[in-house]
C-alpha cells in the first residue's frame, strides 16, 4: 500500500473509528490513577500486526488520544498519543511481515506493552506522584495482558480474510 494514499487513510480512519468504538464499549474507571482500563490494545496490536508499523502508530496514537477526550479524561490524551502511537509502531515494527505465527508476535506484543505499561507509570507519577504511578503498574499489566490474548486469539483468523490494498 502506498504511504499516504487513500486507501490507507480510509483503513486508517476505520480501524481508529473501531478501536475508538471498542475502547469505549468497555471502559473500567480505575480511581487511584484517575484513569481506566480500556480494550484498546486490541485494536492497536490487531491493526499493527496486520498492517506493519506505520498503521500500528497512526491507530495507537489517534484512538488512544481520542478514547481519552471522549471519555472525558483530557489530561491524558497528549500522553495516550504519544505511549499508544509508540505501542503500535513497535508491535508493527517488530512483527515479521511474512510470518503470523503466534510465536512469532509474542516478542513484539511484548515490547509493545512494557512500551505501555512503563510508559503510563511515568505519565501517572508526573501527575500524580510515584505512589500513584505504582498503583497504575497493576491495571496497565491486565490490559496488556488481556489485549495480548484477544488479539492472538483473533490476529490469525483476520490475517486470512486481510483484504489486498496495493
Amino acid at each position: 500500500m502506498k504511504r499516504g494514499s487513500l486507501k490507507e487513510n480510509t483503513l486508517a480512519a476505520v480501524l481508529i473509528a473501531m478501536t475508538v468504538a471498542l475502547s469505549i464499549l468497555v471502559v473500567i474507571p480505575i480511581p487511584a490513577t484517575k484513569g481506566m482500563v480500556t480494550l484498546c490494545e486490541v485494536g492497536i496490536y490487531t491493526s499493527a500486526i496486520l498492517y506493519g508499523g506505520r498503521m500500528g502508530f497512526l491507530v495507537g496514537g489517534a484512538s488512544g488520544f481520542l478514547i481519552d477526550i471522549l471519555t472525558g479524561y483530557p489530561v491524558w490524551c497528549l500522553f495516550s498519543l504519544v505511549i499508544h502511537g509508540t505501542q503500535g509502531l513497535a508491535v508493527g515494527y517488530f512483527t515479521p511481515q511474512n510470518n503470523k505465527s503466534i510465536k512469532t508476535m509474542i516478542v513484539p506484543l511484548l515490547i509493545g506493552s512494557v512500551i505501555m505499561v512503563v510508559g503510563y507509570f511515568f505519565a501517572t507519577a508526573l501527575l500524580f506522584g510515584w505512589p500513584a504511578g505504582l498503583a497504575s503498574i497493576f491495571s496497565n499489566i491486565i490490559q496488556v495482558g488481556f489485549g495480548m490474548v484477544v488479539t492472538l486469539s483473533i490476529v490469525g483468523s483476520l490475517a486470512k480474510l486481510k483484504p489486498n490494498l496495493v
